[in-house]
């Protein structure tokens, strides 16, 4: 059986995705006050970015990939208005469920469905916008989810890509101590689960870099891909363009 990468180790591809839902499940409840903390609030400064590059219309549709609880679904739903469409989608129950009720407390609803981004649910050509926030590096055949992404979207659609990246060279040795030493802390103290947060900072490592990430969206049929670093490479947005 072929192997792929859980964090740091090497576990049956069929395997990855339970390994990852169990983090999901174990961090869901707490997940928004550690994204707060973990990233001293930035994390919020990226999203409103992503939206701005989306630029999703009034009357628009879509596609809100890993949405967790629910921040990119919101803004996008405030960008489209009644007449748009926004489908709020996860692979993890719990994170879903998590991101519905937050949504609703706020008077949002919208479409919610639990699925897997390497096989959508959806026809060729619904969506105009799909997005995707920290949650590529999860999937086990990121190729496979871009490709999926792609198909999904209309010609001349737009695909939002916002993950954790290759940080700047002078920033490596303090990011490093950072995710290592001091975030697995920040787990155990607010989340009980110091193990979960030591796998989110082993799988950063283990992601594609911007260029590479930016060859794989090329390779798999995107016509045009932009890359914006923010907070010295911690995170890049990629942009991805279907051909018209």
């Amino acid at each position: 059986m072929s192997k792929t990468h859980f964090g740091f180790e090497s576990v049956d591809e069929a395997e990855k995705a339970k390994h990852v839902r169990q983090v999901f499940d174990s961090v869901a409840s707490k997940y928004d006050i550690m994204n707060d903390l973990m990233s001293a609030g930035l994390h919020r400064v990226w999203k409103r970015y992503t939206l701005m590059v989306a630029n999703a219309l009034p009357g628009q549709s879509v596609l809100d990939i890993a949405g967790g609880t629910g921040d990119l679904a919101l803004g996008f739903s405030k960008q489209v208005g009644r007449a748009g469409r926004v489908v709020h989608t996860d692979i993890n129950r719990a994170m879903l469920s998590e991101g519905r009720n937050r949504l609703l407390n706020l008077g949002v609803v919208l479409p919610t469905t639990v699925c897997d981004a390497e096989q959508l649910p959806f026809p060729d050509a619904t969506f105009h916008v799909v997005s995707v926030a920290f949650g590529l590096r999860n999937m086990t055949h990121k190729d496979r989810a871009l490709g999926e992404m792609l198909r999904v979207l209309k010609p001349g659609g737009k695909l939002l890509v916002l993950e954790f990246s290759k940080v700047a060279k002078p920033l490596e040795k303090l990011y490093d101590l950072y995710s290592f030493k001091v975030l697995p802390k920040i787990g155990q103290f607010i989340a009980g689960d110091a193990d979960s947060y030591r796998y989110l900072a082993e799988s950063i490592r283990m992601h594609p870099d911007q260029e590479t990430l930016k060859s794989m969206m090329r390779d798999v049929g995107f016509a045009h891909v932009d890359v914006h670093n923010m907070t010295g490479g911690v995170v890049a947005l990629h942009c991805g363009l279907k051909k018209s």
